[in-house]
């Protein structure tokens, strides 16, 4: 091409149709994308509408050119490496059928390539694509979590055991132990806008996404939920106030930190005065309820669980486990993923989500332009991977839109377009 230009001759353009199609393509996709994102918080039937969804979307980004970073070719190889391990651990199973199996692990598969796509769509413009992914997934929570609480509430008449179970509000989900932890993510990019960005409206319209979802966790009662909502959110301030903010920004985050105190103190204070909601908190909030002690209790079947994938390097098979001696769940992440996924899937598993880990940490260390995109992320995904180890996370969605967004971002890390710098970078 040099050569050419040396010789006067000028580089040929592409066809003018051939442009417009290729752009028109992006277009639809940015919003298919956004649309894809938004159905995300939308997970009361299975297979639910963000599968179909993604289903448009991945033929689409391979129509509209998207590319493939090396720097996410390693989440890629440790999806290929899972796959034959859960393949054959399908037929390990005794009591469910192969169909069924073979659909458990198929499904594990397609989530785990969502977060890969995600990588790979983030990297190449981060700032614009992670503003454009988060704006779908807050519209949804708040939608999710204003629809939670008033059916909670008994305010949505005849919804009441659609938006909520067990007494419980769970929004658009099937259970309130996984829409809790969807709330999270975007609370945490609303409480650092409201930590760094300045103005009436970004206070007042922050505040407000912040405490919606904040109320919507709490009327989950979901107690791994809550730990994760006050852990996260003070390794966020820390993080923020330590890397990001300058002494002005540090002088007004310890305001509206005491602020902010008094104004959850008052919320949660007017929820738990009304009778029910303080007998369910009382009840949550306990330590120890009755299935976490004795045999058959949550730590008794985490221990029989361990000796069972210990003994089986093959796995045992999906929905095998309360077919056995104990028939509740171990619930415990990290000791299911062996029995469903072998051995060899489960260190998979734990591969990708300790790369994840490491991708996010060294964030914090990268004084790039996007390092404000990183921060949320990580105090959102320190937590659950904390929490797995009491819950089975392993089908749950946006682990996998968690991850994605963290090898993402750490992908196209120094990249910004034209226009962009470090104080926009906030999402």
């Amino acid at each position: 091409m040099a050569l050419a230009a040396t010789a006067g001759f000028a580089e040929p353009r592409p066809p003018r149709g051939r442009v417009f199609v290729a752009g028109a393509l992006k277009i639809l996709l940015d919003r298919l994308v956004w649309f894809w994102i938004f159905m995300g918080g939308m997970i009361i039937v299975e297979p639910s509408p963000y599968e179909f969804v993604f289903a448009l979307v991945l033929p689409l980004a391979l129509f509209a050119g998207m590319k493939v970073y090396r720097s996410t070719v390693g989440l890629l190889l440790l999806i290929v490496a899972f796959s034959p391990f859960a393949a054959i651990a399908a037929f390990q199973a005794t009591y469910t059928p192969a169909t069924s199996t073979l659909v458990y692990q198929g499904v594990t598969i397609f989530l785990m390539l969502t977060g890969f796509f995600l990588a790979n769509y983030v990297a190449e413009r981060p700032q614009e694509r992670m503003r454009r992914i988060m704006q779908a997934y807050t519209a949804m929570a708040v939608i999710s979590a204003i629809a939670g609480t008033l059916g909670y509430l008994h305010m949505v008449p005849g919804m009441y055991d659609v938006l909520t179970r067990y007494s419980r509000a769970k929004g658009f989900f099937q259970d309130p132990n996984v829409f809790a932890p969807f709330l999270i993510l975007p609370a945490f990019y609303a409480l650092q806008r409201l930590l760094l960005l300045r103005g009436r409206l970004s206070f007042l319209l922050n505040g407000a996404i912040f405490m919606v979802l904040m109320v919507g966790v709490f009327v989950s009662f979901s107690r791994a939920a809550w730990g994760s909502l006050a852990g996260g959110a003070a390794m966020l301030f820390l993080a923020v106030y330590f890397l990001e903010a300058n002494a002005r920004e540090k002088v007004r985050m310890l305001v509206l930190a005491l602020m902010g105190s008094a104004m959850v103190v008052l919320a949660l204070a007017g929820l738990l005065s009304i009778p029910s909601v303080g007998a369910l908190f009382s009840e949550r909030a306990t330590v120890a309820e009755s299935y976490d002690s004795g045999e058959n209790g949550r730590f008794g079947r985490q221990g029989y669980a361990w000796d069972l994938a210990l003994s089986n390097p093959l796995g045992i098979g999906p929905a095998e486990f309360h077919n056995l001696r104990i028939t509740e769940e171990p619930h415990d992440t990290y000791v299911n993923v062996i029995h469903v996924y072998g051995w060899g899937g489960g260190l998979a598993f734990f591969a990708i989500l300790a790369l994840t880990l490491g991708k996010a940490v060294a964030g914090l260390w990268r004084a790039g332009p996007n390092r404000r995109l990183m921060l949320p992320l990580l105090a959102t995904y320190v937590p659950l991977i904390i929490e797995a180890a009491i819950i089975d996370i392993d089908h749950w969605r946006h682990l996998y839109l968690l991850v994605g967004l963290i090898w993402g971002v750490s992908s196209g890390f120094e990249r910004l377009m034209p226009g962009e710098d470090k104080k926009t970078a906030v999402v």
